[in-house]
């Protein structure tokens, strides 16, 4: 037989690599899958542009239709995403990350840091009559995320950061388990009055991102407070929203795992009277998720 001459040359798909000065094709010759260069692919590229026509989006908007920041005044809102804030304030705002050590129940900042394995046991006490299960907040009511819900309350839009925050809250333990989200709801007349109920805003960004169902439908609220709560103290707050809920359709959250939504935890007094009366209905659990936390 004639030796191949050295180099290589492609055989039924296969690149065979002949040694020098071999007199036969034997043991030595090695054979290894033929690997042509790989085509951009159509998956990268189309990753590529919608992250480039966000920047551009951006800069167009920044340039002509200029947003101020609704909690500085002084900057521009430069990203969608940041919305209604500058991203100098979001960098000023203290965000949750969930390392901290809280009350595990209503998710108060706690004094002293305890190792990761034991906060499950770290409690406030001052909570242990609220009728919800455990609550969380993105971060602190100030800056970027008081300015957010100043905003929702007359704007019905979610930035993109805020709508990321809250998933990443709902996304740790305990509020990790929820198996349907339901907004604190307005009275009709309220809501009426406003246009819209901003916790049900929020409630579809977070069960979009989270792919659990929005229940609108069936926490109601029965009774309307012409009082303006703010300013109440914990006592008139909580005298305002007694017995203010119901739950319409009892069978839709019957052994679920509630993810409540509301914009700000100030007092709980709200958030605790709509988990009572989930819990009367049939609720498994109801976990608590709001914007920012008043005094955290």
């Amino acid at each position: 037989m004639k030796a191949p001459r050295a180099g290589s040359f492609r055989r039924a798909g296969l690149f065979v690599y002949a040694l020098p000065n071999a007199p036969e094709l034997s043991s030595d010759t090695r054979a290894v899958p033929c690997r042509p260069r790989r085509a951009a692919s159509t998956n990268d590229l189309t990753m590529r542009i919608p992250a480039r026509l966000d920047r551009l989006c951006d800069a167009a908007l920044a340039l002509f239709y200029p947003l101020a920041c609704a909690a500085c005044g002084a900057e521009g809102v430069e990203a969608r995403a940041d919305f209604p804030v500058c991203a100098a304030c979001w960098a000023r705002t203290r965000v949750l990350t969930g390392d901290e050590t809280v009350c595990w129940k209503c998710g108060t900042r706690a004094r002293a840091e305890v190792d990761a394995s034991s906060r499950e046991t770290v409690r406030c006490r001052r909570c242990d009559s609220w009728a919800f299960t455990a609550a969380r907040a993105c971060g602190v009511y100030e800056g970027a995320l008081r300015a957010a819900v100043l905003t929702l309350k007359h704007e019905p839009r979610v930035g993109g950061r805020l709508a990321r925050l809250m998933w990443e809250a709902q996304r740790r333990p305990p509020l990790d388990c929820s198996t349907r989200v339901v907004p604190v709801p307005l009275h009709p007349e309220r809501e009426r009055e406003r246009g819209f109920n901003q916790a049900a805003v929020l409630a579809r960004a977070v069960a979009r991102r989270a792919g659990l169902p929005c229940d609108e439908q069936s926490l109601v609220r029965i009774t309307h407070t012409e009082q303006h709560r703010a300013g109440m103290d914990a006592r008139a707050r909580r005298e305002t929203v007694e017995k203010a809920y119901r739950v319409a359709r009892p069978r839709l959250v019957r052994d679920e795992k509630i993810l409540l939504i509301d914009d700000v935890l100030t007092t709980g007094a709200t958030v605790s009277s709509c988990a009572a009366a989930l819990r009367a209905a049939g609720a498994q659990e109801v976990y608590v998720l709001t914007v920012a936390r008043a005094g955290a």
